[in-house]
């Protein structure tokens, strides 16, 4: 059987607003996306697709692990967790397996990436470098074109942006469907219309990928995922654990294997996509991860979740723990710090236009109150956005009421169904073993005691003489338990020729800076098994998620005499 290659296109911040999601999501017969809606058709649409949280580095954590967040303790935005030894950055299986990994080249998922994760992570990682053309591949491109900070950039950076967005596809704000609950502003209707904009100008990006897989000839034997890890960056979306925040859209293309055209109906988690990925490339899904394959290797479909599970925790300085579950048409949400406003500041998102404008018209209906007149800035809805507190327990009709309008926990109608979904989320809180539910300084300190970071043990190096090839066997090894061995013979000199151009989202604030990490430009073989080397010189490291990277060992292995192969072969030492 030929092993699949796969392609991961991913964008950020989006909900299912493309055109193949029409009649499916609201708002989404707003976008304009032929490329998209054209691999929709060659491929199946997934209509209820799930992040596991509603902000990118816990979700990504989760897609790349297969592990929900909770349980690995990757659910804070932006921590330096620790996950347990046995998680790994799940493409390390396919290097094993021989697939050549690439990843261009965001990765932003709680952990510093290991150089044993790809084969390449840079700018310009491309399975086009692979080795052999005969090597199946695994490559992920990330657009950052649809990133929250694109919104609010000035017009001129704007226009530059969605450069490729013809006059006659852009989106006026006069003409953009708002959800009720953000209130009808220009502030609100401009945010709109770029947000469109921007998903055309990512639909004309992901179709530059999909044009140089037609080229080199690899579509008929490649799986496409196309997803987003969250809602968009607008209130109410990303940094919510409701519907909005969650809800992504997924694509899968697999020619002759899934019907074109399809939708599937059965609820996802994008964490699936990990064991889904390895079942279809022939490889074990490992016993620890939380996902389910939700495909054979035969392109049959499974129905593996009956309920997905989701929440948030910290958000920078936002402190607090969210956790939802949504089972057939209902959403239910346990708020577990009711007393806080859903709307905490948050130094980032608080300088943007539309939170901004938010936390303007609470201002001036505290003005109209202080007059003695009626608040009417914003619906009673709106106003839920910036209230001080929260409802302790949520559940809504997402399909009657795909707006998350009206809160059906108090109902005596739905009393059943409320004690069956808070049975559910116990035992799913129970079932990972919740570390949300832990003050973060504790974690840390268990992680990190006395704030210093553990550092992976320096790796153990045999190195046996094989007379049958004059070179050498390699045997590593690591006393660090879950640590992956690679190696390597690119002296750690050339590092600083390597560029390492910034992820920077633009747009005033920046939220966070990421560097690709330098260890990936040199070359990182991943250590499986012994390894029969020439004689020269050699760089052996060992990384575990979470720790520092081990101490590097440098080989040298000489060429062997004649007369030092002739004494090996009379002591029976051969390989």
């Amino acid at each position: 059987m030929t092993r699949p290659n796969i392609l991961w296109i991913s964008t950020h911040d989006i909900n299912p607003h493309l055109g193949a999601y029409r009649g499916i999501w609201p708002g989404a017969e707003d976008a304009h996306t032929p490329v998209l809606d054209q691999l929709a058709r060659e491929g199946v649409t997934f209509d209820n697709a799930y992040a596991s949280a509603p902000v990118c580095a816990p979700s990504r954590a989760a897609i790349y692990t297969g592990c929900h967040p909770p349980a690995t303790g990757m659910m804070h935005m932006r921590s330096s967790s620790v996950p347990p030894p046995q998680v790994r950055i799940f493409t390390e299986y396919f290097r094993r397996a021989g697939y050549w990994t690439t990843n261009n080249w965001f990765t932003d998922m709680q952990v510093e990436t290991p150089p044993t994760a790809f084969d390449d992570c840079s700018p310009t990682a491309h399975w086009r470098d692979r080795p052999r053309a005969d090597t199946p591949f695994f490559a992920t491109f990330h657009g950052l074109i649809t990133h929250e900070s694109q919104l609010y950039l000035d017009d001129e950076d704007f226009a530059e942006r969605t450069s490729h967005v013809p006059a006659e596809h852009r989106h006026h704000p006069d003409d953009v469907t708002l959800p009720p609950y953000h209130p009808d502003t220009p502030t609100f209707r401009q945010a709109w219309a770029r947000y469109h904009d921007l998903i055309t100008e990512m639909d004309h990006w992901a179709g530059t990928i999909l044009d140089q897989l037609d080229e080199d000839g690899l579509a008929d034997n490649t799986v496409v995922a196309f997803w987003s890890e969250h809602g968009l960056g607008m209130p109410r979306h990303k940094r919510w654990a409701n519907e909005a925040g969650l809800r992504e859209p997924l694509i899968v293309r697999w020619p002759g294997h899934l019907q074109p055209g399809s939708h599937r109906t059965e609820l996802v988690h994008l964490l699936d996509l990990a064991p889904t990925m390895l079942e279809i490339a022939g490889i074990e899904i490992p016993d620890h991860m939380d996902g389910r394959s939700f495909l054979t290797p035969e392109g049959q479909f499974r129905h593996q979740n009956t309920q997905v599970f989701g929440g948030r925790d910290r958000m920078d300085e936002q402190r607090d723990t969210v956790r939802t579950v949504r089972s057939g048409r209902l959403r239910y949400t346990r708020n577990l710090h009711p007393d806080r406003s859903p709307m905490q500041h948050c130094h980032y998102p608080d300088a943007v236009s539309t939170w901004k404008e938010l936390r303007r018209l609470c201002f001036e209906e505290a003005g109209q109150l202080g007059r003695g007149d009626r608040p009417d800035r914003l619906t009673p809805l709106q106003r839920t956005l910036v209230a001080p507190d929260k409802p302790a327990e949520e559940l809504y009709d997402v399909e009657a009421d795909p707006y998350e309008t009206t809160n059906l926990a108090g109902e005596e109608s739905y009393a059943v169904e409320v004690e069956n979904l808070r049975e559910a989320l116990d035992a799913w809180m129970a079932r990972t073993g919740d570390l949300g539910l832990l003050p973060e300084e504790d974690l840390v300190e268990r992680w990190r005691p006395a704030g210093r970071a553990r550092t992976t043990a320096t790796p153990e190096v045999t190195a046996t003489p094989a007379v049958q090839t004059a070179g050498h066997v390699l045997r590593l090894s690591c006393a660090t338990e879950g640590a992956s061995l690679a190696w390597t013979a690119v002296p750690p000199a050339q590092d600083a020729t390597a560029p390492l151009p910034p992820f920077s989202t633009g747009g005033g604030a920046q939220p966070v800076t990421i560097v690709p990490p330098a260890e990936n430009y040199r070359g990182w073989k991943l250590y499986d098994e012994p390894l029969a080397l020439a004689p020269g010189r050699y760089w052996v490291g060992a990384w575990r998620l979470g720790y520092r990277p081990s101490q590097q060992v440098e080989v040298v292995l000489e060429p062997l005499s004649a007369a030092a192969t002739s004494d090996y072969a009379g002591r029976g030492v051969l390989e």
